[in-house]
């Protein structure tokens, strides 16, 4: 399995205000746990054992959580001053993933219980660079628009459509090898949708996840995650 994973926790969170004025994304409430806990329980669950995690927004209170995580993850932060972007993270922590075959990145702001083992199981069967995780998005031209051929491989992806195509999107969860992060512009901020998989169309996988996936950045969809889900995940 896997044992590194990005985890990237450091968004403003700016559509959850007010909310978000006071508490980082990361940490709001999902019946009576923060969202890092249940990333953390999660990924203890499938055999990670290293996380690196990004902070910006109220990093003080960020801290203040893990520093009272007692289970086994061993944890590297990273204070951003200046926001990198999802990509910019990655490029400037490679060293974190040194020349592991592969490792994970997540954006921290989704509520799932994703089979992470089977991505890693697709991965390795198709012996891909880079491969993403999709669902079936709600409002597809919000998401990552994502069309495959029957090997599973990507051939057309599309940030935020007018028209989508396609039922599958971005979910947001990653497999990679280290050489990917040398695809990343130096820009600051970069982003991963906008500036490194348009890059790997046409070389990288994807695979939908099973399991249950919820970006809560929103306050019509966080009210839909504390109704769905459920403390057996």
């Amino acid at each position: 399995m896997i044992v590194k994973a990005f985890l990237l926790a450091a968004g403003l969170g700016t559509r959850l205000r007010p909310l978000t004025d006071h508490m980082p994304k990361c940490l709001v409430p999902i019946r009576g746990q923060p969202l890092l806990g249940w990333w953390f329980r999660l990924l203890e669950r499938h055999g990670v054992q290293h996380v690196f995690i990004n902070l910006h927004h109220l990093a003080d209170r960020v801290h203040e959580f893990l520093d009272q995580y007692q289970g086994p993850l061993q944890i590297t932060r990273s204070f951003e001053k200046v926001l990198l972007g999802s990509a910019g993270t990655l490029r400037a922590n490679r060293t974190f993933v040194g020349s592991e075959y592969a490792f994970l990145i997540c954006y921290a702001d989704n509520l799932t219980n994703a089979d992470l083992p089977a991505l890693v199981r697709f991965h390795r069967e198709r012996q891909s660079l880079f491969t993403m995780g999709l669902f079936r998005p709600d409002d597809p031209r919000r998401s990552g628009m994502v069309e495959t051929d029957i090997t599973g491989r990507v051939i057309r992806f599309q940030e935020k459509p007018t028209h989508p195509a396609g039922e599958y999107a971005n979910a947001g969860i990653y497999v990679s090898h280290p050489s990917v992060l040398n695809l990343i512009p130096e820009t600051v901020p970069s982003d991963i949708s906008y500036h490194l998989l348009p890059q790997l169309v046409g070389a990288m996988y994807a695979q939908p996840i099973t399991g249950y996936l919820r970006d809560i950045g929103t306050p019509d969809a966080y009210r839909r995650a504390q109704g769905e889900w459920t403390s057996d995940y």
